[in-house]
Order: C-alpha cells, then structure tokens, then sequence
C-alpha cells in the first residue's frame, strides 16, 4: 500500500476540539478521522508519540510530530499496534457541508493531476549506462535546452509525445540505497541497462538487488544489440535466473532492444516507459506547500550550500521558507536543469536551490513551512525524537534481536547479504540459509556474491533492514568503518554448519551473545625492518582512524587476511607509543608475524559484546 507523506502543519493555537481528536471508547477499538497528526494519532491510542514513531519507521515511513498522516497509513499503524480501526463519520450533515465547502487543498483529490514519471537508469559500469543517457539528451530535450544539453544538477528532464519525463542521475545503486536506506522513495521506475554482448554481470545483479529491495518496478533496457557477438535469449535466460521474466517469455518486465551509440531503439524505450508508468497512476498536488528529496549537496565557494532537490508534491516557489533535514533557509533561488532561474517548481521537477543555513545531506526530506518560527520548531522537533530514536531509526537487523521482533509482529523476513570468497560456495550456503524459513519468519537472501563485503553491501543490508553473512570474507576498510557508523549487523563464518547453527538458533530465541569488532583505524605497510635475527616491523603510514598498542590486528593482502594477532609494539622513531593518529608514521610489529609486505594493509580492532 502507497504511504503518504504530507509535510507537518504549524502547531494548533489552541487544542483541537475534541470531536476532532475522539479518545477511543476500548483499547482494542479507534476511529479515525481521514487526516490526523503523528501527535493525534499517539493520543487516540493512548500511547507516546515516541511508540507511535518508531512503528511508522518499522513500515519505512520517516515523520515528525506534527506531520499529517492520511486515513491508510494510521490504519496500518493501528492495526500493527493491535487496534481495530473504524473510519471516522463526520457528526452531523453540518460538518460534512463544511468541509464540502471548505476543502483542504491536501486532502481534495480534484486538486490532483498527473505528474511526470521519476526514472533513474542503473547498470553495469561498461554496459553503456552513460551513452543510453546521452542518446536520451540529445533526441529528446526541450526546445529550451537545445545547444545546452549537458545536464548540471544530476537530474533532467525531456519531452515525450508531449509529456515530461523526469531523469536522475545518481552516481550508482548505493546512493540509490542511500536515499531508500533514509525513508525517501524518489523513483517511480528503474531502467536497467543489460549489454546484449556482455550479458548479466556481478554489478548487473546488485543493481537488480538493490532495486527489488527499494520495491520500484523495473525495466530492461537491451543495449548493444547491433554488436555481432549479441546473445538477446542468453541475456534474458540470465534475467530470468534473477527473477527478472521479460514478458514474452511469460513474464511481467518489459524489455527493449535498443543500440545507445546509434539512437536504434531509444524512442521504443520511452515509449514504454510511458505505457509503464501511466499504469502507475502518477499523481501530484500543485496547490499544497512543497514537499521533496535531496538529491545531492555541496558547498560553493561564492554561493554557500547549494541542494539539488526533486520535487515530489506540491509547488516550491522562490522566497518559501523549507525545512531540509536538519537545517532550513529561504529560497534566494532556483535553478532549473537547463541553468535557468526559475520562479516555482512542481511534482517530479528537479531544482538546484540556493539559501540554505548548511549542507543537508543526500535523501534528506525537503518541507515548505510558513515562516522561520515554524522552520525552527520542526527542527527542535526533528532533533528532540533524533536523539531519542538515533539507534532505532539507524540500526539494521541484529540477530539477538530477530526472535523477540518476531514474537511481538515487528518482522516476518530475515533479509540477507550473502559473500562467500569463492562462487562455488554460494549455491550451497544460500539452500541451506532459505531452507530455515519457519511459517513465522521467511530466510530471503537478497543478494548474495563472492568477493570482499563492500559499502554497498552494507548500504543494502541498511535499506532492507537486513544482515550481512561473510563466509571466509571480510569487509572492506570503508565497508567495517560504514556498518559500525550504521549499525549493520556483520556475521563471520568459516564453517557451513555454524552459519546455519547460528541462524537457527536466531530464528528460535536460542542464540547466545556474541562478540563484535569494533574498528580502530587502518594503516598501510610502506617498508619492512629487521629488529633481529627472527624478528621484523612494518614501517606504516596510519590512513584513517588510529594505530593502537595492544589492539587486535589483521593484515591484508590483496583484499585476503593473512594473519589476524595483536599488536605487541608501536613506535614513533625510537619512542614507544600508546597510540598513533591518521597521517603519522609509526613503526608495528604483530605477534608472531614477520612476513610484512609493503602495501599490506593493517587493520587495527577491539573486541566488545554486542549489545
């Protein structure tokens, strides 16, 4: 069910009457009115605005205290708290004349129209992502953008058979999944670009991941079909593997042929794309105040923090004030993708806006509220339930927590990263974990691959609220530093039957506490010392973090660990030291490790009890 997101209106003079927020007659049994506030909401059920919070976040929505929720989103969370749910019937035939006569531009579905279609094109990094968007450009921009096709704020839209289409252009699926990861759905539908020549690679498939994980309806596009060594039916065998059926193969995914150097193909795509997405029914409200995405920030020199936001309701005009994360601002200006300054911006319109206090960050919630006092009162409430619900709001699945989340109906999917170090290992591990699926719980493994476990891994375990299972791999530098940040439960195996053991016994309540890795920092070796006739150091540049005396360490190699110890001695020149910060030179030594090479990486950790 669609999950509407209506920006938080300004705090009520006086409370509101009572007709208009009913205390429910028993418990188990509340009426609700068509829109209500989080805060109205928690006070029907007689519970904390906390408690009601952290559900709507379970179901993915993100909302303050004050926003506006519509009838189906407070049923749902109503019902998940145990509540029977009745619609709220206005009181006499005189209320409902009011509100005839007086429709709240919200709320009136006569207000609605249709808006373009939201498109972000994903794939494979060679498979000609880049040439599908520059074919797009160049045979279908507006009148206005001709001469001037480059695209400046990441997104852009053309025209098609006189509609607009709106086209992001992220720098991959894991700012895709960042902004998911974030509460924001910003993509009616992905295109994913497949090369008839090359076939369905390992970014192929976490492109496809990450999108079934964002729950965005999906199209292929077929490019390079012109090339001689093209194989369409081997490719489509290939989707069809990762549950992608193109639709005359029985299927429900569209899937066109196209040639992105020669145009071939691109009007069919779009054509397409439109029959896609008018199914979808894509609405907008121009009348209400604005409510969007950030779609990336930056810091300008002359200009200050600069947003690239898509519109996703309402009108943005210049001069509103918004509330962007954790800051707000005025709108000095805006700047459409053309580099043109504009005055308004509608539902699927991407903006570059100027007048913001800092940076927001990418996926953060844009609102237009009436004044500063206003801007400044959701943010004291964005930060109050912030800090309350930082560890909730950020953290994935834990498998301590998985049993009791499903005796109290939090859950009914464990969500799976799976990366073993050998492909071989995978069919093999990836039955045996679908295979502990219980009638209370579903095992989905949703994406799975061999090599090291990357940022991206952790960015889609973070969306799906998931876990990432390693089997004789471990993270990345950025990736450890990202799921301690995050709170991304990583899980370490080199045995097949304690993987499974472990989440069995996760499943039933049984699992014991175990021990997590908590980073220290990193260091790169640059040159190797003799200290004896048995014994030798590495000369290390720290990299990020910091070197510790006595810490655990790995080292790496080649993405592989070689050795896992502690360290036994830390020296600045001839000086023994505690520790070592980021960009300083030190001298390590490992017990029991002699074997340094230059460019191995050290990784230094403490061991704590998960929580």
């Amino acid at each position: 069910m669609a999950k509407t997101f209506r920006p938080a209106r300004a705090k009520p003079e006086s409370p509101p009457p009572a007709a208009a927020v009913p205390k429910p007659a028993a418990r188990n049994r509340v009426k609700l009115p068509p829109t209500l506030s989080v805060k109205e909401l928690a006070e029907l059920l007689e519970l904390t605005s906390i408690e009601v919070i952290k559900q709507l976040m379970r179901n993915g929505i993100m909302a303050g205290i004050n926003q506006v929720i519509d009838f189906n989103t407070a049923g749902l969370i109503a019902t998940d708290l145990g509540f029977k749910v009745e619609a709220l019937v206005a009181s006499s035939k005189v209320e409902q004349a009011k509100k005839k006569k007086q429709p709240s531009p919200e709320e009136d579905s006569e207000t609605l129209v249709p808006r373009p279609p939201v498109v972000t094109i994903m794939g494979h990094v060679d498979h000609g992502k880049t040439s599908l968007l520059d074919a797009i450009r160049k045979t279908h921009v507006t009148e206005t953008e001709a001469g001037n096709i480059t695209q400046h704020i990441g997104a852009y839209q053309v025209m098609v058979n006189d509609k607009k289409v709106t086209f992001l252009d992220t720098p991959g699926h894991e700012a895709f999944t960042a902004m998911r990861a974030r509460g924001a759905r910003v993509t009616d539908l992905a295109i994913l670009v497949v090369a008839a020549d090359d076939g369905v690679m390992p970014q192929t498939i976490e492109a496809i991941n990450h999108v079934k994980a964002a729950e965005v309806p999906i199209m292929v596009a077929l490019n390079k079909t012109d090339m001689p060594t093209a194989n369409a039916d081997r490719v489509k065998q290939q989707l069809g593997e990762q549950g992608l059926v193109i639709e005359e193969w029985g299927g429900d995914v569209v899937c066109v042929p196209v040639s992105a150097k020669t145009g071939e193909g691109v009007s069919d795509l779009l054509d397409n794309l439109l029959v896609v997405t008018e199914m979808e029914d894509l609405k907008g409200n121009p009348l209400r105040p604005a409510v969007g995405t950030v779609i990336e920030a930056r810091l300008d020199k002359t200009r200050g923090p600069i947003a690239t936001a898509l519109i996703q309701n309402g009108t943005l005009k210049a001069g509103d004030t918004v509330v962007v994360g954790e800051t707000w601002g005025r709108v000095k200006a805006m700047f459409n993708d053309a580099r043109e300054r504009v005055q308004s911006a509608g539902p699927a319109d991407p903006v570059e806006i100027l007048g913001l206090a800092t940076v927001p960050r990418a996926g953060d919630t844009l609102t237009a509220v009436a004044n500063e006092r206003q801007a400044k009162e959701r943010l004291e409430e964005h930060r109050t339930v912030q800090d309350q619900l930082l560890a909730d709001a950020r953290r994935a699945m834990n498998l301590e927590e998985l049993y009791s989340q499903i005796k109290e109906g939090i859950t009914k999917d464990l969500n799976i990263v799976l990366k073993t170090d050998v492909q071989g290992t995978i069919d093999p591990l990836k039955n045996s974990l679908e295979n502990l699926s219980t009638e209370q719980v579903n095992v989905r493994i949703i994406h799975y691959g061999s090599g090291s476990i990357t940022e991206s891994d952790v960015m889609l375990a973070l969306a799906s609220k998931g876990v990432i299972i390693g089997f004789n791999v471990r993270p990345e530098p950025g990736a450890r530093t990202m799921a301690d940040r995050e709170r991304v439960d990583i899980r370490h195996y080199d045995v097949i039957y304690r993987m499974v053991e472990a989440v069995a016994k996760a499943l039933k309540g049984m699992l014991e506490p175990v021990y997590r890795d908590v980073l220290e920092g990193h260091a790169r070796v640059k040159a190797v010392f003799s200290t004896g006739k048995k014994t030798r150091v590495a000369g290390v540049m720290v990299t990020d973090g910091r070197a510790v005396r006595n810490a655990l360490a790995r080292v790496n190699r080649g993405g592989e660990v070689v050795v896992e110890s502690s360290v036994t001695s830390l020296k600045r020149f001839k000086d023994d030291v505690s520790e070592v910060s980021t960009g300083v030179e030190a001298g390590v030594g490992i017990e029991g490790y002699n074997d340094f090479e230059p460019d191995d990486i050290i990784e230094f950790y403490r061991r704590e009890r998960s929580d």
